[in-house]
């Protein structure tokens, strides 16, 4: 298979790199730039455990094709760990046990502070939406949307 060459910037850091036409953004980040906390839950766009910020908007990453990332902007769990938002926003959810197994957490941090971000004085049913698509089997979802809020306080 050809591979395409793009240039993509992931959590501020200009990528170039050679991918095959069909690989997906998540595997990308994944399997090229060893980003591991951006998930692969169900690969069918259901579950958001694989979303990320492109050009500051989430996205289920295993919906969209590196190719057409080339010349954009991608933000993962990691590259925004250390903006203040995310911090109060992992702190809540740490404080108000809306974490149990994990594996949904990166997904709904992210969702999360895209809606803080754009509307920081959301209300419940805001943060309901924002997060909609994304599914937690463990804490079920009353936790998560108090720590939501929680983070917007702060």
């Amino acid at each position: 298979m050809e591979l395409i060459k793009i240039q993509v910037t992931v959590n501020g850091s200009k990528e170039i790199l050679d991918v095959p036409p069909n690989l997906s953004l998540l595997n990308m980040l994944r399997e090229n730039l060893a980003l591991t906390g951006t998930k692969s839950g169900c690969e069918a766009g259901e579950c958001g455990a694989c979303t990320v910020l492109l050009e500051g908007e989430p996205v289920n990453s295993c919906m969209v094709l590196a190719v057409e990332c080339s010349g954009l902007s991608v933000e993962t769990i990691e590259g925004l760990s250390e903006k203040e938002a995310m911090k109060k926003l992992q702190n809540a959810f740490i404080d108000l046990n809306a974490i149990q197994c994990g594996f949904c957490t990166p997904g709904m941090l992210i969702s999360a502070f895209a809606l803080l971000k754009r509307n920081p004085d959301s209300s419940d049913e805001e943060i309901r939406m924002a997060l909609l698509g994304n599914l937690c089997r463990c804490t079920g979802y009353e936790r998560i949307i108090d720590a939501v809020k929680k983070a917007a306080r702060n």
